[in-house]
């Protein structure tokens, strides 16, 4: 029982590490189109890969991902009219999120990662985070840290990934990103061939409600993908491990565990 996986353990097991000072680390992904060349659930399976990495360079543990996000938007996910894609209210994600970090806080967990993997549930996670430490109180002795893994991404690795310009995170939906770090971590769940010619999208600085679907590539593709390699991945993937795995080091003064 060497996984650094939770569901894999026994609670024996799991709660052993959990005494010896464990991370945690929580994924929040979603499910959501990711055109016709990823799956459904490329959100959840990225940031568990990503909390993988990172658990095994510092001795941490990987809960079970939140593979549900909060609505996908037409500016960074498509929007809600893809079959597929499956969503929650703003309150019922914040309402998971409360609910996980007060559990895993009952196991005895001090400090915790949770890793968004979907642009979408940033702030109502942060609204999850912040019920469960109100509830819990001033001296419930856990810290928790939140962050969205793309972040983690150099400068100097965009450039050389981006020859011609980087088009921003937003319009990364489903492109070279999430492409190549999936040819990285899955490639069997990636159809090169059927990447989409769409250029980037080209969106006012506005919203409407009803939303505009006519606003979105039919494909649900926000960028072009053409150019993602499993070699920029690993270099994506790289930044990111080893980005995260400094920070939480730093922050939880966990020494040199890298």
């Amino acid at each position: 029982m060497n996984s650094v996986h939770m569901d894999q353990l026994s609670w024996v097991e799991y709660e052993r590490r959990v005494r010896d000072g464990a991370v945690l680390f929580l994924p929040c992904g979603a499910t959501e189109q990711h055109g016709p060349h990823l799956p459904l659930g490329t959100d959840a399976l990225l940031a568990s890969a990503i909390c993988a990495d990172v658990a095994d360079r510092i001795c941490g543990l990987v809960a079970p991902a939140l593979s549900y996000g909060y609505k996908s938007q037409p500016k960074c996910g498509g929007g809600q009219h893809f079959c597929g894609t499956t969503s929650l209210d703003g309150a019922t994600l914040s309402a998971l999120v409360r609910d996980a970090v007060r559990e895993f806080h009952r196991h005895g967990v001090k400090r915790m990662v949770l890793v968004v993997g979907h642009y979408e549930n940033q702030w109502f996670v942060t609204e999850g985070i912040q019920l469960a430490l109100r509830e819990l109180g001033p001296d419930a002795d856990i810290e928790v840290m939140r962050l969205e893994h793309w972040d983690f991404c150099r400068e100097d690795t965009l450039v050389d990934v981006f020859p011609n310009g980087f088009p921003g995170f937003a319009l990364e939906h489903a492109a070279v990103i999430e492409t190549s770090l999936m040819l990285h971590y899955h490639p069997s769940l990636v159809a090169l061939e059927r990447i989409p010619d769409d250029g980037p999208a080209d969106f006012p600085p506005y919203d409407m409600y009803p939303a505009r679907t006519e606003w979105v590539p039919p494909s649900g593709v926000l960028s072009s993908a053409r150019g993602s390699t499993a070699g920029k991945g690993q270099r994506m993937a790289e930044d990111i491990v080893s980005g995260i795995a400094a920070a939480v080091c730093h922050e939880f003064a966990l020494g040199n565990l890298q």
